[in-house]
């Protein structure tokens, strides 16, 4: 089978999303599968659908625009502020967006009405990840100018936690959120239907917490995909994180020892040469590259140290175990590293499914077996 390539277990996809709606459920939480870090797939989206997701979120139109083409239909946010360059396309692909301009939603207003339909809105809020939102100051201001502008709704409200500087969220952080969301009401009407909380950083939160207060819809990718907290990086009690495995080839094996210059006429050569030393290795190279994964954010077996990457190549070390040349090793992946990959043409990707245990519960994890998608 070609490698490299992504092995990816629809069946764990499905069943890590019932838990986690089956879980959220009770606690009046609903689940928006996020579907960026796969770069849209239809069959994986398929996948969050069938595990009680009630809808779909990804920050790119080519995603959006391929899962339309594959013929789903179920509501589609856009959770990146929209480019004014894309509004039309963002109304007639996507049911809502994300928003924090007044000038992108005056441009959603218009191209809505040109398309002859509404455009719905979530306004995100800045509560301290200091990367997209509204300054909850200006947030009734700003909801109240959607309600007046024909071509779009006001949905609701929401909020990213610990995306790119701020820490995870804390009971104080989401309690303060549903005072937003009255404070809109309490100015523009009964309009809020959604609070989203944010994205799998919440999810703790969302689990521990006994009191929820409005907050009623995650959107979740990581937790989904691979079954791990973003925040902690631990895994999720109950989910699958092996629904996605990386296999890489061996195309090198040597004995090296650490660098050590010989005394020859030519710089240069001597600079590049090896010599014999007391702290011999077995190191092998990976066809697989920084063009291909993020290497910083695989797990590698027991018996496997990183070394380093350069665009094609992945270095590693081994002791008492080397590398065959041809066989292939079995690498996790970190968000990172599986969002690269997914966006990597050079690596295959290969979809499998799991093969139901006999007692009817959870997928056997030995029982996986190619199928065609």
């Amino acid at each position: 089978m070609t490698a490299p390539r992504l092995e990816i277990n629809l069946s764990k996809i499905r069943q890590n999303t019932r838990v986690l709606v089956d879980r959220l459920k009770p606690r009046g939480i609903s689940v928006t599968g996020v579907t960026k870090a796969v770069c849209g797939d239809p069959r994986i989206a398929k996948a969050m659908l069938a595990g009680g997701a009630i809808g779909l979120a990804d920050a790119r139109m080519a995603n959006v625009e391929r899962l339309r083409q594959a013929g789903i239909t179920c509501p589609v946010l856009m959770i990146r502020t929209p480019m004014l360059s894309q509004v039309e396309q963002i109304v007639s692909s996507c049911d809502a967006s994300c928003n924090t301009e007044t000038e992108i939603i005056a441009s959603l207003a218009a191209a809505a009405l040109l398309q002859g339909t509404n455009h719905e809105i979530i306004l995100m809020v800045e509560m301290g990840d200091l990367r997209e939102g509204i300054m909850p100051e200006d947030l009734t201001d700003i909801a109240l100018q959607v309600t007046r502008t024909p071509g779009v709704l006001l949905r609701g409200i929401g909020a990213n936690f610990a995306c790119l500087a701020g820490p995870a969220p804390t009971a104080e952080d989401m309690a303060a959120l549903s005072a937003l969301a009255n404070d809109v009401e309490a100015e523009c009407g009964p309009f809020v239907d959604v609070i989203s909380g944010g994205s799998s950083a919440n999810l703790q939160w969302a689990l521990d917490t006994e009191v929820v207060g409005r907050v009623n819809s995650l959107r979740l990718g990581e937790a989904i995909l691979l079954g791990t907290d973003p925040v902690s990086g631990n895994p999720i009690s109950g989910l699958h994180t092996d629904a996605f495995v990386l296999q890489a080839e061996v195309i090198e094996t040597k004995a090296k020892s650490k660098l050590a210059p010989l005394k020859l006429s030519d710089p240069a050569l001597s600079a590049l040469s090896l010599v014999p030393g007391n702290h011999w290795k077995t190191r092998s190279i990976l066809a697989i590259g920084l063009q291909d994964t993020d290497p910083t954010g695989l797990t590698f077996p027991a018996a496997v140290s990183y070394i380093g990457a350069t665009s094609d190549h992945i270095v590693v070390e081994t002791t008492n175990c080397p590398l065959r040349i041809g066989s292939e090793i079995t690498l996790r992946l970190n968000y990172s590293a599986l969002l690269h990959t997914m966006a990597a043409p050079d690596v295959a990707k290969v979809f499998c499914s799991s093969r139901p245990a006999a007692d009817g519960g959870a997928a056997s994890r030995n029982g996986r077996h190619p199928v065609l998608l």
